[in-house]
């Protein structure tokens, strides 16, 4: 009998909950950014949200009490992976706590969705919101999460002293742990293929890797990882090196190898890493191969590195490149995605009177952790959350994972190099226009660069959105190929052929419209490596035979690969 109550009143009161919510929210930002939700559409929200809150708590209630309880669907299973072991679904308690919490989650997105206002404006807002609803997740809490309480009780509490041991180290480090890091050691057991240290300077150093066959192509080639990460993303084991895969292939490979920045380099600018950088070490491959022209790869940031540096050279009437690779890389940065939420006039402004050439006391460093921190919230639950409930609610040490480590090895970049690029990229968006900008003394204009290009992106790509990556088969003019990979920014890239994993897609025409070339794209099984190896094949010239020592007479060994520069820590 005391039951009955409850199932009359709960639905008025989820409902009056409900209407206030809407009400606040909807008051919220319409004073703070100036955004407004429409009456029909706070109405309908309200009225689906009461539906659903309601069903949600009759079929509660007919667990709890089967005779007390009127007749009610069941409810469908939870698919969502926080709320997937049987402790959830086995307590009628936790199941209800899981599923309101899902239906709160979707109406509040569902409001933000529907806000009223500039772009820029609602990205924060869908952004600021998902970090919020990401982080009231009830797996989160102790006192909410039935996993975590019954492990508790199983190990008589060693799991949660485990867990507090575990989030004191982490503060004292300074972030989360995702990957036990003890068991990789840069040089033992990531970043292991083959090579030497052939050149270096105060901004990286050029790793030349040995030949695995016993003739190379002619044109070697040079891999330009991004700045804002260790290059051995592309060498992390022998079974998904990206470079030795593409040594496997014949080619005579040449990698830059990017210094971890410290305050003696706080003053380095976007010029310095175009010329003493990716310029210089084309001047160096070009020694060292006998080489005018050969093949260059740029990954993410390196690939815009290195389409800004071929553009200087272009506008100097030179053109080393006789291929150029472009994985996952803005060049027009007109939509960048998530990415976009953090950039704005003040934002930029900020940093280039704290860390830029404008900062009273000099030039500082973006720190490494900072880059990394923003890049985890980009995807809070798989780069934050799932590691705060495995390692302090549950006590239990993350498993060992090669592409986490690197994820954690994190790099600073200078202040003034940082804040040229973000102004002029991501805010002002002028790379991609002929003329607008003067790098290296130089007026450039991508389109001035003369070499086939293969250009690919990742479909579920968030860094780099792949229908950005596409934009850049407008920006080239020399003949190009655009392929898209499945997975995301990493996972997409670093996808062996051995394994046969995920699939690509590929469509020789280029439509303005990338939604278009994907309409007229075939689905092929497996990773995309081979089809750019086969693409860099008819580019490679005539094969020789394989060099017996690195470098030459003018570039003698410093030391093995992978080098001092990547082992420095930020």
């Amino acid at each position: 009998m005391k039951n009955k109550p409850a199932a009359r009143g709960r639905p008025e009161q989820v409902a009056q909950s409900a209407q206030a919510l809407g009400q606040a929210w909807g008051d919220m930002w319409k004073s703070v950014a100036g955004l407004s939700l429409p009456a029909e559409t706070m109405s309908e929200l309200q009225a689906n949200y009461l539906k659903q809150a309601s069903d949600l708590w009759n079929q509660t209630l007919s667990r709890l009490h089967p005779d007390a309880a009127k007749e009610t669907t069941p409810a469908a299973p939870i698919t969502d992976k926080r709320f997937s072991a049987p402790e959830w679904n086995a307590n009628p308690t936790s199941a209800y706590t899981a599923q309101m919490y899902l239906l709160n989650a979707r109406t509040l997105m569902q409001l933000a969705e529907a806000m009223q206002g500039d772009g820029k404006t609602k990205a924060r807002v869908r952004f600021a919101v998902q970090q919020w609803v990401d982080a009231m997740s009830p797996s989160n809490f102790m006192a909410l999460n039935p996993e975590a309480q019954k492990k508790a009780l199983e190990t008589q509490g060693a799991s949660v002293a485990q867990g507090m041991q575990q989030l004191f180290n982490d503060l004292k480090k300074g972030s989360v742990s995702q990957t036990d890091e003890t068991v990789f050691e840069v040089g033992r057991n990531v970043a292991t293929s083959e090579g030497a240290v052939v050149f270096e300077n105060e901004l990286f150093q050029l790793i030349e890797y040995k030949p695995l066959t016993p003739k190379i192509y002619t044109r070697p080639m040079l891999f330009v990882p991004p700045c804002i990460n260790k290059y051995y993303i592309l060498d992390l084991q022998p079974e998904n090196s990206l470079i030795r895969y593409t040594v496997e292939q014949g080619h005579r490979v040449f990698v830059i190898s990017w210094r971890n920045p410290d305050e003696s380099l706080a003053h380095l600018t976007w010029d310095d890493y175009i010329e003493k950088g990716a310029i210089q070490a084309i001047e160096v491959v070009q020694r060292i191969g006998g080489q005018e022209q050969f093949n260059m790869l740029g990954f993410c940031v390196g690939g815009t590195i290195i389409a800004t540096a071929l553009a200087v050279l272009a506008a100097r009437g030179l053109q080393p490149a006789h291929s150029l690779t472009l994985l996952t890389t803005l060049l027009d940065f007109k939509h960048t995605g998530v990415l976009d939420v953090f950039v704005d006039e003040p934002t930029v402004q900020m940093r280039e009177v704290t860390i830029g050439e404008q900062a009273p006391n000099g030039p500082g460093l973006l720190k490494g952790k900072e880059l990394a921190t923003t890049f985890s919230y980009l995807r809070p639950n798989d780069l934050v959350w799932n590691y705060v409930v495995g390692n302090y609610l549950k006590g239990e040490a993350p498993p060992p994972f090669d592409l986490l480590y690197w994820n954690g090895d994190s790099t600073n970049l200078p202040g003034p190099m940082y804040c040229w690029y973000l102004r002029h990229t991501y805010l002002q968006n002028e790379l991609r226009q002929p003329g607008k900008l003067t790098v290296c003394g130089e007026k450039i204009d991508l389109a001035a660069i003369d070499a086939p290009v293969y250009i690919y992106g990742s479909r579920e790509d968030h860094i780099v959105p792949w229908h950005a990556a596409y934009e850049s088969t407008g920006i080239l003019n020399s003949k190009r190929r655009f392929v898209l990979g499945a997975s995301g920014h990493i996972a997409g890239v670093i996808n062996p052929a051995s394994k046969n994993k995920r699939s690509h897609w590929i469509n020789e025409q280029l439509p303005a419209d990338a939604d278009e070339w994907l309409a007229g794209a075939t689905e092929r099984p497996g990773s995309w490596w081979p089809d750019w190896a086969a693409w860099l094949k008819a580019r490679g010239g005539p094969m020789i035979a394989a060099p017996k020592s690195y470098g030459n007479k003018t570039f003698k060994v410093i030391e093995p690969a992978p080098g001092r520069y990547v082992k420095a820590k930020a």
